[in-house]
C-alpha cells in the first residue's frame, strides 16, 4: 500500500507543481482559460500560489503521511472547485476532466491514509 501512496503523490505532486508554476507565469493556456472561465487574472496567481501550497504539503508528505493527507484534501477541495468552474460556463465535460481526475487521486490519496 505504501508503493501506491508514494506513486500517487508523486504524481500529485508534479502536477500541482506543474499547473501552480504555469499559472503563476501566465502561460498563455491558463490566461485563456480563466477568462473563458468568467474569472479575473488575479484569481489565476491565487489558484497557483494554492497549488503550490498543496505541492508543498505534498513533499512535507514523504516524511509526515499526514500532512500528505491533508495536502490531497487541500487538492481535492482545489480541483473539484475547477471542474464546478468549467460546469458553471457550460463548458464541454471534457474540459473538467482532468480536474476531476486530480480530485480522484487526490480522494484516493486520502484514503490510502485511513
Amino acid at each position: 500500500m505504501y508503493i501506491l501512496f508514494v506513486i500517487l503523490q508523486s504524481f500529485l505532486l508534479v502536477s500541482m507543481s506543474f499547473g501552480g508554476a504555469t499559472k503563476l507565469t501566465g502561460s498563455k493556456n491558463f490566461v485563456e482559460m480563466f477568462e473563458s472561465l468568467r474569472l479575473p487574472q488575479w484569481f489565476r496567481v491565487v489558484t497557483g500560489i494554492v497549488q503550490l501550497i498543496g505541492a508543498a504539503g505534498l513533499v512535507i508528505g514523504y516524511w509526515d503521511r499526514g500532512v500528505a493527507a491533508w495536502a490531497g484534501i487541500w487538492i481535492g477541495v482545489t480541483m473539484l472547485v475547477a471542474c464546478l468552474s468549467h460546469f458553471r460556463v457550460k463548458h464541454p465535460v471534457g474540459q473538467a476532466v482532468p480536474a476531476f481526475v486530480i480530485t480522484v487521486i487526490a480522494a484516493v490519496l486520502v484514503a490510502v491514509q485511513v
